[in-house]
């Protein structure tokens, strides 16, 4: 099994989705820490409910405690912290990110922020995207896409329940490809195995 780290943020409705079909048996990872950038939030909960290690800690803290677990994949689900990745870390850190990079990622480009974006833009597509994470901002290289249309009268709300439907889907397809080595990060680039 891989040893995992899934880092949070929020309501931890990834790193649920992510525990429970670890616990069925569709997962080849053993999460055993979940890293929150702050305190008091719903998916240290889920933690909990799921007997695993969890601690909250500043982005500076942040590899320190990945070593002292021992991890072999880290997962951001939901992450929103800046986290200076270390080199040991790239090819071993993977995101999930509620659009269709390299559009509508980067620096503030988040959650609602970013259905916002795509609906202001006049797409009719858009989707979920799992990288490789590396030291821009959701540019690391691609695992995989999901799509979605835009509907005509989505608003972000609308539109961010069904990007996340997608999520669901793809993390964990592409945290089994990474677990199981299918896929790795060589040269800059996602290559599969």
């Amino acid at each position: 099994m891989t040893r995992t780290a899934i880092l949070v943020s929020g309501t931890g409705r990834s790193l649920q989705n992510l525990l429970e079909l670890e616990r069925a048996g569709s997962l080849p990872t053993e999460t055993v820490l979940v890293v929150s950038s702050k305190a008091g939030v719903r998916a240290l909960e889920h933690a909990s409910a799921f007997d695993i290690a969890s601690q909250v800690c500043e982005a500076d803290a942040l590899t320190d405690a990945l070593d002292a677990a021992r991890v072999d994949l880290v997962v951001m689900a939901g992450y929103l912290k800046r986290w200076p990745i270390p080199d040991a870390y790239v090819g071993k850190t993977i995101n999930i990110h509620p659009a269709l990079l390299p559009l509508f990622g980067g620096k503030g480009m988040y959650g609602h922020h970013v259905h916002e974006a795509v609906i202001a833009s006049g797409m009719r597509v858009s989707g979920c995207t799992v990288h490789f994470v590396t030291a821009e901002y959701d540019a690391g290289p691609i695992i995989g896409q999901q799509t979605v249309p835009v509907l005509w009268d989505d608003d972000p709300d609308t539109l961010a329940a069904r990007v996340f439907e997608q999520e669901c889907a793809l993390l964990p397809q592409c945290v089994g490809m990474v677990a199981r080595r299918e896929v790795a990060l060589v040269e800059g680039r996602a290559v599969r195995r």
